[in-house]
């Protein structure tokens, strides 16, 4: 098992950058995929990146594709989410979330997630 804590979050102007992280706690963090999901009111929890165990292999969403960069470092136990040129539109709760095995567009594969951090974005 493993316990995700999410940190980072914040307000930004739009065009601004910010870099989210997740400190994972337990066992064998480098075996499990580890992705971002974001949640804004009133919608539902959306795949924004996703990583695989090694690092070598990386997803994005379409919406934030060339915006975002999602890295990992095993020895921390950690997952970081850089994000630029933020927009309102990407405002919303960010979660971390991590898999056994496999990367996946659906929040529903994932088994682990954080608790979330607001990413605020003004205009």
């Amino acid at each position: 098992q493993v316990q995700l804590v999410e940190s980072g979050g914040g307000t930004v102007q739009a065009g601004g950058s910010l870099r989210l992280s997740c400190a994972a706690s337990g066992r064998a963090f480098s075996y499990y995929s580890m992705g971002w999901f974001r949640q804004a009111p009133g919608k539902g929890r959306e795949f924004v990146a996703a990583i695989n165990w090694s690092g070598e292999n990386t997803y994005y969403a379409d919406s934030v594709q060339g915006r975002s960069t999602i890295n990992r470092d095993n020895a921390k136990n950690t997952v970081y989410l850089q994000m630029s040129s933020l927009r309102p539109e990407d405002a919303a709760v960010y979660y971390c979330a991590a898999a056994v095995s496999g990367v996946y567009y659906s929040p529903d594969r994932w088994s682990y997630w954080g608790q979330g951090t607001q990413v605020t974005v003004s205009s």
